[in-house]
């Protein structure tokens, strides 16, 4: 029996594809990775004096962390430009003032010699404060600069000791900026304030967190992290959605990203040339705490107000992203005259709200994507069967089936009569 059902299935399978070849147009891939620029990563590593502790494996963290950086260091892709970055390094007093000012670049960003970064970590010892806040902050304008990929991987095991300067909120400044930055995080400890703050630093950038406690975790995760940064990426390009439609940006195809504050609203512009057909999505980010029951809505609007077509999503609580997306074909004249492109309006809305307390700048996170592809070879198809092309392909099977079943019922008749004859 499963013999003679594996036929049926491929056929069903090729049927469904071919179907689905035909219903939907292939387009271009928005915001494809360009390769320019060499991937870059920052290690940022805790060199406080917490660091003396003796519980990783029966060493210190610090001999862990140097062991591990050795090992990473030795398996970094050669593509990959990498430096190393230090907080609480050098300062051993107890001015809290220039304890948090404590941040220096070990071992600069660029290509690298396994050598001379290996000397240098050796030479590190526990010394002084936690000045994580600061530290993101120059560890990211020290990736600054090209359109590759960057990522931070800060490992530290306790927490920032240099409040008022949240480093919750310098990770929502450094997105703001919208240079494609990711932050990881590591901790050394568990521990529960530790791991809220970390997570927090790493949800703001679309990064992650991971907790570790042993010398072979830790060299595993960072090495996974580096050949991360390795791979092809999507960048996003950063832009700043308007007020009104008049004064939106045009966008052509690609990835955006934007900040949009509570229950504001976006405007960018798209030209959509006839027998062209606009795919839109929209992702809100909710990096600090919100109320629960949130919503996201996506429309295109006409030039003159009218709304074409929307997409909605809400949430409840259990997200901290929410996406929605749109589609409209723009349909070619019968009499072959080619119109003008129409310019179609995308407005971007949020329903979330915070408690008081919570700010709310920078905005929360937006990430857009835009696509102009061709449309369906008939519009009205869609609308009407929302099978496109795909639609013409089942009727034409289900004819040639009902054909080829009575041509069949025909022939075993005649043979049948045939034999009774004989």
């Amino acid at each position: 029996m499963i013999r003679r059902k594996r036929p049926v299935a491929g056929a069903c399978a090729l049927l469904a594809a071919l179907t689905a070849g035909l219903a939907f147009p292939a387009g271009a891939a928005a915001g494809e990775p360009t390769g320019q620029s060499a991937p870059k990563v920052n290690l940022l590593l805790d060199v406080s004096g917490s660091m003396r502790a003796k519980d990783i494996d029966g060493q210190s963290r610090m001999a862990a962390a140097k062991q591990a950086f050795n090992e990473v260091l030795d398996a970094t892709p050669e593509e990959v430009e990498l430096g190393i970055r230090t907080l609480g390094a050098n300062y051993p007093g107890d001015d809290r003032k220039e304890g948090c000012k404590d941040t220096a670049q070990l071992y600069p960003v660029g290509p690298l010699n396994r050598t001379e970064a290996k000397t240098a970590v050796a030479t590190l010892a526990p010394t002084g404060w936690t000045p994580i806040g600061p530290a993101l902050l120059k560890a990211a304008d020290d990736l600054d600069g090209g359109d590759g990929s960057k990522r931070i991987v800060l490992i530290s095991d306790g927490e920032d000791t240099c409040a008022p300067l949240d480093p919750c909120e310098v990770a929502r400044e450094i997105a703001a900026r919208g240079i494609g930055l990711t932050i990881d995080t590591l901790g050394l400890v568990p521990n529960a304030k530790l791991s809220r703050q970390l997570s927090c630093i790493a949800e703001a950038t679309g990064g992650t967190y991971t907790s570790v406690e042993h010398q072979d975790e830790l060299t595993d995760r960072v090495n996974e992290l580096v050949d991360r940064a390795a791979e092809p990426v999507v960048t996003p390009v950063a832009t700043e959605g308007a007020g009104s439609c008049a004064k939106a940006p045009a966008l052509e195809s690609g990835l955006f990203t934007d900040r949009e504050e509570f229950g504001q609203q976006r405007w960018y512009r798209v030209e959509l040339p006839a027998g062209q057909e606009l795919r839109a999505s929209v992702s809100v980010a909710a990096d600090r705490a919100v109320r629960p029951d949130y919503g996201v809505l996506l429309r295109a609007v006409t030039v003159h107000g009218r709304e074409i077509v929307r997409g909605e999503a809400t949430g409840n609580g259990r997200t901290d992203v929410l996406s929605t997306g749109l589609r409209y074909p723009k349909p070619e004249r019968d009499d072959g005259a080619k119109p003008a492109a129409e310019v179609v309006c995308l407005a971007v809305t949020n329903s979330f709200s915070a408690d008081a307390g919570v700010k709310t700048t920078p905005g929360l996170p937006l990430e857009l994507t835009v696509d102009v592809v061709d449309g369906p070879g008939g519009s009205s198809d869609v609308a009407s069967f929302g099978l496109g092309r795909g639609w013409w392909l089942l009727g034409a099977l289900i004819i040639t089936g009902f054909v080829a079943g009575l041509l069949w019922g025909w022939l075993s008749r005649w043979r049948f009569a045939v034999w009774r004859t004989n």
